[in-house]
């Protein structure tokens, strides 16, 4: 959240600079500097997402294996299976997101 605040505060700080130093120089170079913030940002949001996804399969795997044989145990292996799952998807689904992002802020 912070390197997006930052992207855009130099962006914004980078094109009000643009009048007086050569408009489309500038805007070139701040819209280099928004798209690299952009994709590094999606690049973080997917690695936590996947490593979080990841803990949390490990975990739901290790809990359904050792219910030994307790119903509600193995309910909440799977159940915690069932939101790694979810969580995979949310990051099969970040790059999207941030497409959308980069659509709203008008790169």
């Amino acid at each position: 959240m912070g390197i997006l605040v930052v992207g855009l505060v130099m962006a914004f700080t980078i094109s009000s600079a643009a009048e007086a130093v050569g408009a489309e120089t500038v805007r070139v170079v701040a819209n280099a500097r928004l798209n690299q913030v952009i994709t590094n940002l999606r690049n973080v949001i997917v690695g936590l997402l996947v490593a979080l996804a990841t803990l949390f399969a490990t975990i739901g795997g290790v809990r359904y294996l050792l219910a030994g044989g307790d119903p509600s145990e193995a309910e909440a292996g799977k159940r915690t299976l069932r939101n790694a799952a979810f969580g995979f998807g949310v990051a099969a689904l970040a790059p999207v997101l941030v497409q959308i992002l980069q659509y709203i802020v008008g790169r």
